[in-house]
């Protein structure tokens, strides 16, 4: 039995008409008045409320990306024939799907929640993670696989504890409740996200090649079917009110703003969505996310070339106060839009009753080009689906080279102190391993179930995800995201392409082939010309990598206006990288398992300190210029890397980024216990560097791995025959009997394992509270 809905006078079009000159509060809804002036051009009359409503949250920064557009445009001009031939589907739909062989299909897609989660820690992160699932229901896939990439402000504020405490725990009760492992991710806590934190959510799902479903309303006749959750006043506003604006310095406000999420609704719908797919019920599908009914419907007839008309007194609402323009903008959540043909509708209710699944249908498609919405039978839209989904505005906003950048570059930390103390060097380490950005994240991680379904086969804290698609084959993928904020503020296009780079090579260390990205690319006010400067370096110089490394953006997420006040955060475009592995047996872990093995360095060391972790937490220093980045040298590792897997050359495999060799080192002894005796002379010698470079610099394109020694020759020969640098640097230890497993390294310290891991695990228990031993849904 449908709920009573309020069926008060509407703002019609015949109204619209009549009424030319009534004032309109365009401006509380996000719009400018020169973009309420093109509507009224648009139309040929001022719009109604219902049509206001629905232009207002589709033009807005979040879903029409009138500001990044411009940008975006360079990844698809930028793109070769090896980025093409496992592309299925690009930028445009819900996400982008690859190719990984056996008929399999992988999709994926990373998105931002971040004003929600700062408003709301709990429902912001939670529903983020359910939006993300939603995409990849909608493109026909079972989800498989969450990740998430937090940004908190400084650890020792009073204000980060009630964020993370509400992030974590929305991120582990979604995830946890829909049986989906999280398997990786970043934790990342700077002052300069204290006012704007980052809540980055990453979904990857699995399917075959024929079940991928596209969000086009094609076909007159066909069905509009609304089903899922009920509508409610929850959400309203979020896409073109709370994600684009900035915070006033007064601190949380927007409340209503934020949607609420049920996890266990979202799980019933992902598998009524597979039952209909699989019985082919559904001849496409839109999820509904950001800006609601007035995207689904306008997205799926903008994108079908098509028109459609739906009676909006058939949604199933939770609140039967609400107005029509407040049901075109609500964001509830675990909703979702098919188009089905009518033959087919008899079968499909059957499905949603089975799940019992509410549904309404709304309308159905029509031949002539026109969105129609109609209540209680009088029409309150009627405009072109592409003027809203498509046509909105397209700002190429000033741009200015920062007045502050030059001085910043040329405080370079070269200037800063450099021991060869071995005193000094053994502090100075156990500060970085202890340090919020280095420590262990259990405390976090400990909150979420990573083998849920059986699939995964790595996860925290190896260098990357990775799960079984194929149970027969042991086809699988591997999963990473990185960005460093830090080097991205001192040149932003140098910064996207190192956060490509530690993705792309954190994918290759677990023995599978870097194929495709997905970015997130979280910026401050669009406005600002300077951060204008940052967002179109950071989008060349990842446009750029992308075309260099041969793997193609499927898809993304631009989040602007991330700042407090005049103050943005540092450039944060988040870079996730998927990869293919033929069998995940032959995965590679990131720490070494046995004594007795040969470590080796592969790549080179220069004095590359600016923007470290070393800098930053020694010296409280960010300036200079970020390390180089080699493209051209991290392909040939990732190949040297699959060879040697291929050959079973070697045992682990790590990528140093953040801390360095230093912080390599403690993750590679601390990972299962297993002790190291370390030399730096050669490699300072080889490389010119002194001690605490040799520890802490985090030039690129390294990687530690261990060597069987019965494999040793093959792999020198293996480095050697591709021109890759190579050394040896230490041995896996065996603890002599009653000492216990340590790090040694020669002449500089000697770190017992539980003296490291009592430092690494102390730092985020010390600020959160105790860690969670076991994962509760």
């Amino acid at each position: 039995m449908s709920t009573p809905v309020n069926s008060s006078v509407a703002d019609t079009v015949e109204n619209a008409v009549a009424t030319p000159e009534k004032e309109q509060p365009y401006a509380a809804l996000g719009l400018k008045a020169d973009e309420y002036d093109r509507i009224r051009e648009i139309l040929g009359r001022r719009p109604t409320s219902g049509e206001l409503a629905m232009y207002s949250v589709m033009w807005s920064e979040h879903c029409s990306y009138k500001s990044s557009k411009v940008y975006l445009r360079r990844f698809g001009a930028k793109v070769s024939d090896e980025m093409r031939e496992r592309l299925m589907v690009g930028m445009g739909q819900n996400a982008g799907v690859v190719d990984v062989g056996e008929g399999w299909a992988v999709t994926f897609k990373v998105e931002s929640h971040n004003h929600p989660s700062y408003i709301e820690p709990f429902q912001g992160a939670a529903t983020g993670v359910g939006g993300i699932v939603r995409d990849i229901i909608s493109m026909g896939a079972r989800p498989v696989a969450v990740m998430d990439q937090l940004r908190f402000g400084a650890i020792d504020n009073p204000d980060t504890a009630r964020v993370v405490h509400g992030v974590v725990s929305g991120i582990s009760f979604y995830g946890n409740c829909l049986g989906l492992p999280n398997i990786g991710g970043e934790t990342v806590f700077d002052a300069v996200y204290q006012g704007n934190p980052l809540v980055n959510a990453l979904a990857v799902g699995v399917m075959r090649h024929e079940d991928i479903k596209l969000a086009n309303a094609t076909g007159a006749g066909n069905k509009v079917v609304l089903f899922g959750a009920r509508t409610g006043g929850d959400g309203i506003g979020g896409a073109s009110i709370l994600a684009s604006d900035t915070f006033a310095d007064g601190g949380p406000t927007k409340r209503p703003a934020v949607q609420v999420g049920d996890p266990f609704a979202e799980k019933v719908l992902i598998e009524c969505c597979l039952e209909l797919y699989q019985g082919e019920l559904v001849e496409a599908i839109q999820d509904l996310g950001a800006a609601g009914i007035s995207c689904a419907t306008s997205e799926l007839a903008a994108n079908g070339g098509s028109g459609m008309r739906v009676d909006l007194e058939n949604v199933l609402l939770r609140d039967p106060t609400l107005t029509p323009e407040e049901i075109l903008m609500s964001e509830s959540q675990e909703r979702m839009m098919a188009i089905v043909a009518p033959e087919k509708l008899d079968a499909f209710l059957a499905v949603v009753r089975k799940w019992d699944v509410e549904t309404s249908v709304l309308g159905e498609v029509t031949g002539d080009g026109r969105l129609q919405i109609f209540w209680h039978g009088e029409q309150i839209v009627d405009v072109d689906p592409s003027t809203v989904a498509v046509d909105g505005p397209v700002y190429e906003r000033p741009v200015a080279y920062p007045t502050w950048i030059d001085a910043l570059r040329e405080d370079s930390a070269s200037a800063l102190d450099r021991s060869d103390d071995p005193e000094t060097l053994r502090t100075q380490f156990l500060q970085l391993l202890g340090s919020p950005n280095l420590a262990d994240t259990s405390w976090i991680t400990n909150q979420y179930d990573y083998y849920v379904m059986g699939n995964t086969a790595l996860s925290f804290p190896d260098d990357a995800g990775m799960i079984r698609v194929d149970e027969e084959s042991g086809l699988g993928f591997a999963i990473a995201t990185d960005c460093n904020g830090r080097y991205c503020q001192l040149d932003p296009y140098a910064g996207a392409q190192l956060a490509l780079a530690e993705a792309y090579r954190n994918v290759a260390v677990t023995g599978a082939v870097p194929t495709a990205v997905t970015d997130c690319l979280n910026f401050g006010s669009p406005e600002n010309p300077e951060v204008m400067w940052q967002f179109g370096q950071a989008v060349d110089g990842l446009a750029d990598a992308c075309f260099e490394l041969g793997v193609p953006v499927t898809g993304g997420n631009v989040s602007f206006y991330n700042q407090t006040g005049d103050q943005p955060i540092f450039p944060t475009p988040v870079v996730g990288v998927l990869g293919i592995i033929d069998d995940v047996a032959r995965r590679i872990p990131s720490g070494w398992q046995d004594a007795g093995e040969n470590i080796y360095l592969l790549g080179t060391t220069s004095t590359e300190l600016d923007g470290s972790a070393w800098a930053g937490t020694v010296h409280g220093h960010l300036g200079g210029r970020p390390p180089k980045v080699d493209l051209a040298g991290e392909r040939t590792l990732a190949g040297l890397l699959q060879a040697a897997r291929d050959e079973m050359l070697v045992s682990s495999a790590h990528d140093l980024s953040a801390g360095g060799l230093g912080q390599a080192l403690a993750e590679a002894v601390t990972r299962f216990g297993v002790g190291a005796r370390v030399w730096l002379t050669e490699l300072m010698e080889r490389d010119g560097v002194d001690a605490a470079t040799a520890l802490f610099s985090e030039s690129t394109g390294r990687v530690i791995v261990s060597v069987p020694r019965e494999e040793d020759v093959k792999f020198r020969g293996l480095c050697e025959g591709r021109g890759y640098p190579v050394l040896r640097i230490g041995v896996t230890d065996p603890a002599a009997d009653g000492d216990e497993p340590a790090l040694e390294v020669q002449d500089v310290f000697t770190l017992t394992v539980s003296e490291l891991r009592g430092i690494s695990k102390a730092t985020l228990p010390a600020a959160f509270g105790p860690v969670v031993d076991e994962v509760t849904a």
